[in-house]
């Protein structure tokens, strides 16, 4: 089969998070599978930056997966040359598969596969999903009602979770709906960095308000009030200039400058040397529609605690992690309580559930599957 990726942005731009690592690994493992991959995207890199790849021709990222960014003029996503090459990359495609809901590529390849009759695949990355803190509700609604009128009928709606599914489905309602969990890349081999001091704390991802960081800080302010744990937190990860500095800010009025390190973004060797010494990974965000630094901590053996604005109520059944809520007093409990449980038995337990549910090669399968189902 052949399938096009339409999105705004593509690895290695890792400043937008975890769609870019998760889209990647999906169409390498597409392709692993016999599909013919293309991908079609800008080369965005925030707001200001740009990637430094071609932009005249199409680029083989990996074996079967050949990608072509189009250089972006304004905002996150807006250019002409996409827009110029999108006819012809959807007639080529068997299916079309779409990232993101809010960016310049929404609309016209939701137009373009409905006068094609081409199937499509929508992936939203849980944009579809609101919490008390999400901007310019009136403007996304009108662009939600654009966006039905583009529609083509053959339109299915890719999410991560059921909790997805439902909140997708209030703003996008009866549409078709798959829910297929993201995989992740499972290290073959750990080594893990024993503690000799501190609880060693890791926040990875975006530096967002919609992470709940600050929650995180107001919990580790309490636990300096009412408990006798020692703990120090890395923080990982970029984001806006002026929300990275008021994080700065909140940590020296809180007091905890000699506690908790900001890194800035990581990947790579680095990456893997933080889970490497990291007892415990938080992640306290307000909503999420899949969660990646979840899986990728118990990829890597470590045991988290993830708020219930994440669909992962399992790591307590599997025995891996906590499910609690994300105001600063639950997360402080969490991390106290967790300091009395077995925590290198809880990552080895996260692991084995990431190898056996988890691999990128079963989920592509499953995706695979889907993409069958609507060319058929």
């Amino acid at each position: 089969m052949r399938i096009l990726h339409i999105i705004p942005a593509y690895k290695p731009a890792h400043v937008y998070g975890g769609p870019v690592e998760s889209t990647f690994y999906l169409c390498r493992y597409l392709a692993v599978n016999g599909c013919d991959v293309r991908v079609l995207t800008t080369d965005a890199n925030g707001p200001k930056a740009v990637l430094d790849v071609k932009t005249d021709h199409e680029v083989q990222i990996a074996t079967g997966v050949r990608v072509r960014y189009c250089h972006r003029w304004i905002g996150n996503s807006v250019t002409p040359t996409l827009l110029r090459l999108l006819p012809s990359y959807i007639h080529w495609a068997d299916v079309v598969y779409l990232s993101a809901v809010y960016s310049f590529p929404t609309i016209p390849t939701l137009f373009l596969c409905k006068i094609s009759g081409k199937p499509l695949v929508w992936s939203p990355h849980g944009a579809l999903q609101r919490w008390k803190g999400s901007t310019h509700p009136m403007l996304k609604a009108v662009w939600e009602w654009v966006c039905r009128m583009a529609a083509p009928k053959k339109l299915t709606l890719h999410v991560t979770s059921k909790k997805e599914a439902k909140d997708s489905l209030e703003r996008l309602p009866d549409v078709e709906i798959a829910v297929i969990p993201n995989g992740i890349e499972i290290p073959d081999q750990l080594t893990r960095v024993p503690r000799s001091g501190a609880l060693r704390l890791l926040y990875l991802g975006r530096l967002h308000p919609i992470k709940g960081i600050e929650n995180i800080l107001a919990s580790c302010k309490l636990l300096n009030s009412f408990s006798s744990v020692t703990w120090s937190l890395t923080i990982a990860g970029s984001g806006d200039l002026d929300y990275v500095e008021s994080l700065r800010v909140r940590i020296e009025d809180l007091m905890l400058a000699r506690q908790v390190q900001m890194v800035g973004a990581v990947e790579g060797e680095i990456k893997q040397s933080l889970f490497e010494n990291t007892d415990i990974v938080i992640v306290p965000s307000h909503t999420e529609n899949f969660g990646m630094v979840i899986a990728e901590a118990l990829a890597h053996g470590v045991p988290v605690v993830a708020s219930k604005g994440t669909p992962w109520k399992r790591v307590e059944e599997i025995g891996c992690g906590l499910w609690v809520e994300n105001d600063p007093e639950s997360l402080a409990k969490a991390i106290e309580r967790m300091t009395r449980m077995p925590l290198r038995e809880m990552g080895e337990r996260g692991r084995k559930w990431m190898q056996n549910d988890f691999t990128w090669d079963s989920k592509a399968k499953s995706m695979i599957k889907l993409f069958r189902s609507l060319v058929g």
